[in-house]
């Protein structure tokens, strides 16, 4: 894996309250992904061993089949999951957020492909420290146990998006995911985002064709149910509108 340069020598110490690293206590993450089930001795501990890094759209994170030898938490920026066939054609199976762990616990290879979507911040955890944490704190253990339900209650949504919706029914369900995941306490009004995908990957996440992807897109300009800049900067007039159209 292709990681930048360790980031510990940020690890000061608050002067109020030296039982937190300082970059831990600036986490925006840290309260609500795993972090926030741990003591603050055990942050310490795993502070100690994890950084973060900064990695660009189009960046492999994970390969498919690689050893698995640390875990991350999503701090920013969203991540693509991916299966690559033999003969190369790709599939997207899923796509990550902060505060996602990222990640298949206690796996000895890892059975799929991570790119960065979008430019991408993780904090980069042990996976001998993480698997032990999760051994010893109940807490941290049902915190990933929730997430692990919460992606398969998503991947089952997915599967009727895939099956059942029509082609401007699957693209308004792509963007209010993506809209969704911008403020996830914001469910009316206006809000706007980084497409995080190409064209080609919304269609092979939703299983259509690159033309009637951007034939839908056009219809949703044409209607005023979105506003698109620069190809790729979204803004949705009305979030319980869009979700009306998701079927």
């Amino acid at each position: 894996m292709a990681f930048l340069t360790d980031l510990t020598s940020e690890k000061r110490w608050d002067v109020h309250n030296s039982s937190v690293p300082r970059v831990c206590m600036s986490c925006e993450a840290r309260h609500h992904g795993i972090c926030g089930s741990l003591r603050e001795d055990e942050l310490l501990e795993l502070s100690r061993h994890s950084f973060q890094s900064e990695h660009q759209p189009g960046e492999e994170l994970i390969g498919d089949a690689e050893d698995v030898d640390s875990y991350a938490t999503v701090l920013s920026g969203v991540v693509k999951l991916t299966k690559i066939l033999q003969d190369g054609r790709q599939q997207v199976v899923g796509l990550q957020f902060a505060p996602d762990f990222l990640g298949r616990l206690f796996a000895k290879q890892s059975s799929l492909n991570a790119d960065a979507a979008s430019k991408v911040r993780l904090c980069r955890l042990p996976k001998g420290s993480i698997e032990q944490l999760v051994k010893n704190n109940p807490k941290l253990e049902a915190k990933l146990f929730e997430q692990t339900l919460r992606e398969l209650d998503e991947a089952r949504e997915w599967m009727v998006t895939l099956g059942r919706k029509t082609a401007s029914e699957k693209v308004a369900s792509f963007l209010y995911l993506i809209a969704s995941h911008v403020d996830p306490t914001r469910q009316t009004g206006s809000v706007s985002f980084e497409l995080p995908l190409s064209r080609t990957d919304i269609a092979d996440f939703l299983g259509l064709t690159i033309e009637t992807v951007s034939r839908q897109f056009t219809k949703l300009r044409s209607t005023h149910v979105i506003e698109v800049q620069n190809h790729r900067h979204i803004t949705v007039g009305s979030l319980e509108y869009l979700r009306d159209l998701c079927g």
